[in-house]
């Protein structure tokens, strides 16, 4: 059953992840290329994803406002981590040139997963419920 005292902490959850998304992944990739970025250089793969994670950073900065009424945006962002991670784990250890990434992004998108996850109901239905059966 689904802890409803989890909600107060999923806006803040949003907009860490969401700023992390716009701001924080391309400094990383800088930083620490071994761990966040797959090609040297500028290449149209790493321009292509940043785009991409900053356009769902915003989406999730927007949804923090009101996380309930965005629970397919969050899911969205909790399944799409943990396929992204698998297979960028299957890719690191397949090439040992990208090992790193096990410890970068890899990592860091199973965190984004989890934490979401955790503080994120199924549906707003079941928060009625749990909220209904503890009444009694």
């Amino acid at each position: 059953m689904w802890d409803a005292t989890r909600i107060k902490y999923l806006p803040s959850a949003l907009m860490m992840v969401g700023l992390i998304f716009v701001v924080g992944i391309y400094p990383l990739t800088i930083v620490w290329p071994s761990g966040w970025s797959w090609h040297t250089g500028q290449s149209h793969y790493q321009q292509m994803i940043l785009g991409i994670y900053a356009t769902l950073g915003l989406f999730l900065l927007v949804a923090s406002r009101k996380p309930l009424a965005n629970l397919s945006l969050i899911w969205f962002t909790v399944w799409s981590s943990v396929v992204h991670a698998a297979i960028m784990a299957v890719q690191s250890v397949a090439n040992p040139e990208h090992m790193g990434h096990l410890w970068g992004d890899v990592l860091a998108l199973f965190v984004v997963a989890g934490l979401l996850a955790f503080l994120t109901p199924r549906s707003v239905t079941e928060i009625s419920t749990s909220a209904g059966s503890r009444a009694w």
